[in-house]
């Protein structure tokens, strides 16, 4: 699952992962479930693939992974999540006016019910510092997550979807992106 606030370009890191996993010989569904998705609203998209795929939906407690790209987004992924499965969460929180927003600490003690594996990633900050933009903090999560092989697809398969995914005035700075996550799979 991705989960975040529209305007992040969940939907552009749903065709990459699923255009990845064709490339790969696989079998894929995918589900966008956003109803008001106008920039800032909540949004999560469901992607499942392997040798043969009849849902598109993750059911409960079934997530092997939940890319985050807002911090107190995670929390509404917890119903799909196991104790083994993964959570990359993106250390960026945006404010809602009128409410209370989590903090970092809350979000992780709350999912640290759930599941033992999460990685709060300064993804924002570090493209900003390192692209001049935080806009690709998706594409660099993604790409983190084949590097580190915590997504079952090659890098090679990750990068050629991203290519053939993002318009070509934005391939260059999403492969640098994808670079950078390679830089940074170790750490």
């Amino acid at each position: 699952m991705i989960v975040g606030t529209g305007g992040q370009g969940l939907i552009t890191l749903l065709q990459v992962i699923a255009q990845a996993a064709v490339f790969s010989g696989l079998d894929v569904k995918t589900s966008e479930l956003h109803g008001l998705s106008q920039r800032g609203g909540s949004v999560e998209v469901h992607i499942r693939f392997g040798k043969k795929v009849y849902s598109p939906l993750v059911a409960k407690g079934e997530a092997d992974l939940v890319i985050a790209l807002e911090t107190q987004e995670a929390l509404r992924a917890a119903y799909f999540a196991n104790s083994e499965t993964t959570f990359l969460i993106n250390k960026h929180i945006i404010t809602v006016p009128l409410q209370d927003s989590f903090t970092e600490e809350q979000v992780l003690k709350l999912l640290s019910g759930v599941s033992h594996k999460i990685e709060l990633i300064q993804a924002s900050e570090l493209c900003q510092k390192n692209l001049g933009t935080p806009v690709v903090a998706g594409t660099y999560l993604v790409s983190l997550a084949a590097f580190r092989k915590i997504i079952p697809l090659k890098t090679e398969m990750v990068l050629r979807a991203i290519q053939k995914v993002i318009p070509e005035k934005y391939f260059e700075l999403n492969k640098k992106t994808f670079d950078l996550a390679k830089h940074d799979e170790g750490k």
